[in-house]
């Protein structure tokens, strides 16, 4: 190398990070490769042009030139973060976020790497650790719009929609305009049952970024619950329109028109969404409800969640004052009536009363606790399972079970040995059709003598049916006959109506069971 090459080198190389800093990045990528002519080991030139081709979209590139750089140089923190990022982009999760562990390590105030390493743990599902390293970004750089927004789509993962929204709108300050935040604020909003304020967040969203599919796509589903359909259906379109690929649009759009009447086009619409890579399981189920495909044995458990979690800030209302729910207290006259528990004592599980040392107790899809004021006066222990965190949260306020379980409750159920007197399953059983392996696990966890009451909705031929509402309904030979097989004997079943629904009764079976072992 002549004596005169380093300071062309280093000319160079300072006008092209010029460049690059002004957006012209074409220009700044011809000296880059002018850099590394004179001197192919330059870490800056390699680093950056890397920098470069990820922000043109050319990933693999990307992580090819950085690799370099870190190879000449691996203790520089930047370019180990800007390596995960590529990683990231190629869907190369676990490598992307062990570049970033490497980069917090290098450099322990790192705000950025400790953001971008949340989305990685974000995106493989460790949500708890997402939120504490959104946290560690923040107490580095309190005002980080980024790692805010993030940190508030981790917290509306985890159910918590009010520190969701605290801090989605703690981004939005450090941005006004950041439609991402927006979204997030929205989605918090909206499952926070607060519709109208929500819309609004959408509305500004898409002003923010009018490309955004998913603010148009999340907007209908606020609209389609303020039973605005028009405005929720030309919302989906809008998002179909600016992505056709996007299944859960055509998903969500699929549900809208179930909810009309319209069954061909929601059939349509459903099988688009499964076309495009939708959630096979959930798509299958819509399809099989609405009778284009076979039924399986039970509803997927990513649907089941998905649903309460979503039902969670409204679902006692909707339950109680419009459908008219009354199968907790149908379920507690039985109980009452055969297992003689006593009627008049004290709810509070504290109660220090000899009647309520009677029988250790199981709700099953327990949910926001509805049949915990029932269950409780003649328990000695309640404990209730069920696999919507949310759900969960609201049962907890009511501090009526020593126990609340967030397990798929076949899972739960496995785990059990004699465990309970009472196994209570009001409501659930409509998201089994084939209900033969949850009898036999009922029978598993009770103990000699123990009693399992439950409810499903009624069907008349066959054993059982999945109905068009997504629920199963199942034949009174049927349960007697997996009665019998299991080991109970059939004490009631009361056929009624169990609630209501578009002004019609659904009516039910109330069914107590006793182990004959």
């Amino acid at each position: 190398m002549s004596r005169s090459q380093p300071l062309n080198v280093s000319t160079l190389l300072k006008e092209a990070i010029g460049l690059h800093q002004q957006g012209k990045l074409q220009a700044a990528q011809v000296l880059y490769r002018q850099v590394l002519e004179l001197s192919p080991d330059e870490f800056d030139a390699l680093h950056l042009l890397g920098v470069i081709a990820r922000q043109l979209g050319q990933a693999e590139l990307a992580v090819s030139l950085i690799s370099h750089a870190i190879s000449i140089n691996p203790a520089q923190a930047g370019a180990r973060c800007n390596l995960g990022a590529a990683l990231q982009d190629l869907g190369l999760t676990a490598e992307s976020l062990a570049s970033y562990e490497v980069a917090v390590r290098l450099d322990p105030h790192y705000a950025l790497a400790f953001s971008n390493r949340g989305n990685a743990l974000r995106n493989l599902g460790r949500t708890q650790e997402a939120l504490a390293s959104y946290d560690r970004a923040l107490a580095i750089r309190p005002l980080y719009p980024e790692a805010s927004c993030n940190r508030a789509i981790v917290l509306q993962d985890l159910g918590q929609s009010a520190a969701s929204l605290i801090s989605a709108d703690q981004a939005i300050l450090g941005r006004a305009n950041y439609a991402d935040a927006l979204c997030a604020r929205a989605n918090a909003l909206q499952s926070l049952d607060r519709l109208d304020e929500a819309i609004t967040s959408y509305d500004r969203a898409i002003d923010a970024n009018a490309g955004s599919a998913e603010a148009y796509c999340w907007r209908g589903t606020a609209l389609k619950k303020r039973n605005d359909h028009d405005a929720a259906l030309q919302s989906y379109d809008q998002a179909i329109a600016l992505r056709h690929t996007y299944p859960e649009a055509h998903q969500f759009r699929g549900n809208l028109l179930r909810a009309l009447g319209r069954t061909e086009d929601a059939i349509a619409a459903y099988r688009m969404a499964l076309s495009l890579g939708g959630n096979s399981s959930q798509l299958s189920f819509a399809l099989a409800a609405l009778g284009a495909g076979d039924a399986p044995a039970a509803a997927p458990a990513t649907y089941v969640k998905e649903l309460f979690d979503q039902y969670a800030g409204h679902f006692d209302q909707h339950l109680l004052e419009v459908l008219d729910y009354r199968t907790p207290a149908i379920l507690d006259n039985i109980i009452r009536k055969w297992l003689a528990v006593p009627r008049h004592v004290n709810q509070q599980k504290n109660e220090n009363t000899e009647n309520k040392t009677r029988i250790d107790t199981l709700d099953l899809g327990c949910g926001t606790g509805l049949c915990g004021p029932y269950l409780r006066p003649y328990s000695r222990t309640l404990t209730g399972v069920d696999l919507s965190e949310k759900m969960l949260a609201q049962a907890h306020q009511g501090q009526l079970y020593d126990q609340l379980e967030c397990a798929d409750i076949g899972d739960f159920l496995a785990g059990q040995t004699k465990q309970f007197d009472l196994v209570v399953a009001a409501d659930v059983f409509v998201y089994f059709g084939d209900l033969a392996p949850v009898f036999a696990q009922m029978q598993q966890c009770l103990r000699p003598n123990g009693y399992a009451c439950f409810s499903v909705e009624a069907c008349d031929e066959g054993d059982f049916t999945l109905q068009a509402s997504n629920r199963y309904a199942h034949s009174h030979p049927y349960l007697q006959r997996l009665a019998s097989n299991a080991g109970f004997i059939l004490l009631e079943s009361e056929r009624g109506p169990l609630r209501s629904e578009n002004g019609a009764q659904i009516m039910g079976y109330a069914v107590l069971l006793r182990s004959l072992r």
